[in-house]
């Protein structure tokens, strides 16, 4: 193998992962002749030689040695150390305080005739510190200019440019840090400018009746729900479907990677962190403004015919297919997320008037965020996507014009937020000795990395705007789930409503053999390389859909919502449902999170169903080797929208070959408990004698 482990190496206040290299060497053959001219002979370039290098790499080390290594540091041996530490040094150290670590500083200039004399050894010493560190904050104010953001005087970006005009005057660094300066100040200007933005504040009260599920309320809020003018489903699909991809493009380009990081973006919603992370909450708040539109295009006009309601939603289908061949993946994704929300999924007449065309386009496009997998084929896809440019410069052969890649893709970055999060739960920030973890930070790096990467490839895109489009969509009132689910009741009653979504039962069977497929060939295969999309490594979905409104308070008597088909709900599904008392916590010690039927030492993924009438809907959660029935039951229950104070009322069984079950005892510790044999398969049952008012119904 090219690199194969050794070891570590301990010094004082740093450890080094260690590795050999195995290297061809350059050396010449005996069969080479004078000045390198090859002599004819028939065992020439016979043998090959190679040297082995040692390699090291730093895994974990104190903040003053970082800096050090950050400057000094071998670049050729670690060529990844700059880059990675750049993107995430905010979650250790400040700004302010690392470029006191990193600036020397500048010193007076001498008195007039007064000539400061070096040894040749410290002269050459200085400078060659100095070119690193220039070299460092190029790279910095190129990769990152937002860190050095700091209204009104940017402080920080003042010392830089004063030190970069004393240590290399006239440089393309200290030129960098002219014009950045330069672009904060007119930034300002322009904001004192202009008038402030007008915020939405979500969709008009509407005053209620006694009954809100009454013909006269939805009447008074369908009057108020609908847009004046041209309505978005009024331009072609093309149209439509190009405009959302320009708007999540320009925002997913001004997302800054620090503020994907777990530690930061798990915070959002902490008292004082309203306007942290304002370009991921930009992407967040396009995603529920598009599944919005569509549930108010829906469900907006309750007196619509189940054949004019079945049009609206093959259109947004056909929206859907056309942001999938525009490498769209976050709109698409959005309006998947409201076609499958209990508000639409429970309308079957509607479904009923589907042609089959877009039926089928429907389910296919809805198995690339398919929970069952685990997103597997949402992740599978991006990657070949991405792998796409690639691929298509080496087919250019030479002499030929070189055939321009496709742009994009534009990700759903709830899947990229998901997976930071994951890895801050699951490696701990410091390590023995007040180290600071930076292997952490490496693996966070590599995505963040992708996201950049992505970011430069969306500047391909030549799309323009079409006003009349982008006003539709912000004329679209937004629904509330409230809202949503009433509608939804008054156009189609609980009674009529279907059981089964457009993702049909006969899938489920097919769904259950492919899955015990899949998970039989990847525990028989080797491990998976980090870069390979199916390997285990690839981290569990981003969250569950929340529960209606009416499954939380619903009536003795009646009904809760349906959960839908297992997937994204009609808000960004980016928290995270997980056991701990840490907000977005996954108690976990290594990154790599098992699929469904596969144990790791410390977790698994498994997944629940209840046992009822309605279809075998199963819900994924995370198990971990604490976990204790009562636990798993409620979260279960959670990912199901059934209340969760009647999780009493449940036992845990796991589903065993032969249509056999192991019943899981209500204090069992259900890591211990679970046959590992069997598929990671469990079915909540009611225990007999409870009441039957609240088993999971699809209305």
């Amino acid at each position: 193998a090219p690199l194969q482990d050794w070891g570590e190496e301990t010094e004082d206040g740093a450890v080094y992962s260690v590795s050999l290299r195995r290297q061809r060497s350059q050396r010449r053959s005996p069969a080479e002749g004078p000045g390198g001219s090859q002599a004819p002979s028939p065992i020439a370039n016979t043998f090959l030689h190679y040297r082995t290098s040692k390699v090291r790499v730093l895994r974990a080390a104190r903040l003053e040695w970082l800096v050090g290594e950050l400057v000094s540091g071998d670049r050729e041996q670690d060529p990844s150390f700059v880059p990675a530490f750049l993107a995430t040094y905010r979650t250790f150290v400040p700004t302010a305080r690392l470029l006191g670590f990193l600036l020397p500083p500048v010193p007076p200039p001498p008195p007039p005739g007064v000539e400061i004399k070096k040894t040749a050894v410290q002269d050459l010493s200085f400078n060659k510190n100095l070119r690193a560190v220039v070299s460092v904050l190029g790279s910095w104010l190129q990769d990152h200019p937002q860190d050095f953001r700091d209204p009104p005087a940017h402080s920080d970006l003042g010392s830089v440019r004063t030190f970069l005009g004393w240590a290399a005057p006239g440089s393309a660094e200290a030129q960098k840090a002219e014009k950045l300066l330069e672009d904060f100040l007119e930034e300002a200007e322009r904001e004192q400018e202009e008038e402030p933005p007008q915020v939405w504040t979500g969709p008009p009260r509407v005053a209620q009746t006694s009954d809100p599920d009454s013909s006269e309320a939805c009447a008074e809020e369908e009057e108020g729900l609908m847009p004046q003018g041209p309505q978005l489903l009024d331009f072609s699909v093309d149209e439509v479907a190009e405009q959302l991809t320009l708007m999540d493009l320009e925002l997913f380009s001004k997302v800054r990677p620090y503020e994907c990081l777990g530690s930061v973006w798990s915070q959002r919603d902490r008292p004082g962190a309203a306007g942290a992370s304002p370009t991921v909450r930009a992407t967040v708040a396009q995603f529920n403004t598009v599944t919005g539109c569509v549930l108010g295009s829906v469900l907006g006009a309750p007196g619509l015919a189940a054949p004019q309601r079945a049009q609206r939603l093959e259109k947004w289908i056909r929206i859907a297919q056309r942001c999938r061949e525009l490498r769209n993946f976050s709109s698409l994704r959005a309006i998947l997320s409201a076609l499958q929300s209990n508000s639409i999924y429970r309308l079957k007449r509607s479904w009923g008037a589907v042609s089959r065309e877009p039926l089928s386009t429907f389910r296919k496009l809805s198995q690339i965020f398919s929970d069952e997998n685990n997103h597997l084929s949402s992740r599978e896809i991006l990657f070949q996507e991405e792998a796409t440019e690639g691929s298509q410069e080496e087919d250019n052969t030479p002499g030929s014009l070189p055939s321009k890649p496709p742009p994009g893709p534009v990700p759903y970055l709830g899947t990229f937020l998901t997976d930071l999060v994951m890895l801050d739960t699951a490696l701990p920030d410091m390590l023995e000795g007040d180290l600071i973890n930076f292997e952490k930070r490496r693996k966070e790096w590599e995505i963040l990395a992708r996201i950049q990467q992505l970011q430069r490839r969306c500047q391909s895109y030549t799309l323009s705007p079409h006003p009349p489009i982008l006003a539709a969509l912000h004329a679209q009132h937004q629904l509330t789930e409230e809202q949503s689910y009433r509608l939804s009741r008054v156009i189609e009653p609980p009674a009529a409503s279907c059981p089964s979504s457009p993702r049909i039962r006969r899938r489920i069977s097919l769904t259950k053999r492919l899955s015990a497929k899949l998970s039989r060939e990847k525990s028989s295969s080797p491990s998976g390389s980090p870069g390979d999309p199916s390997s285990p490594t690839s981290s569990v979905s981003p969250g569950s859909p929340p529960s209606s409104p009416r499954s939380r308070d619903a009536p003795a008597g009646s009904p809760p919502a349906s959960p839908g088909p297992q997937g994204p709900s009609t808000k960004l599904p980016l928290s995270l449902d997980l056991p701990s008392p840490r907000p977005f916590a996954l108690p976990l010690g290594s990154p790599r999170i098992p699929l469904p039927a596969q144990q790791s030492s410390e977790a698994c993924v498994i997944r629940v169903s209840i046992d009822n009438d309605h279809g075998n809907l199963y819900r994924s959660i995370l198990l971990t080797s604490q976990d204790k029935a009562p636990s798993v039951v409620r979260r279960a229950l959670q990912k199901h929208n059934v209340p969760q104070p009647w999780a009493c009322d449940y036992q845990l069984f796991q589903v065993l070959p032969g249509d056999r079950v192991l019943l899981i005892p209500d204090n069992a510790n259900v890591f211990y408990a679970m046959s590992p044999v069997a598929p990671g398969d469990f079915m909540l049952r009611r225990k007999e004698g409870t009441r039957n008012t609240l088993s999971v119904s699809p209305s």
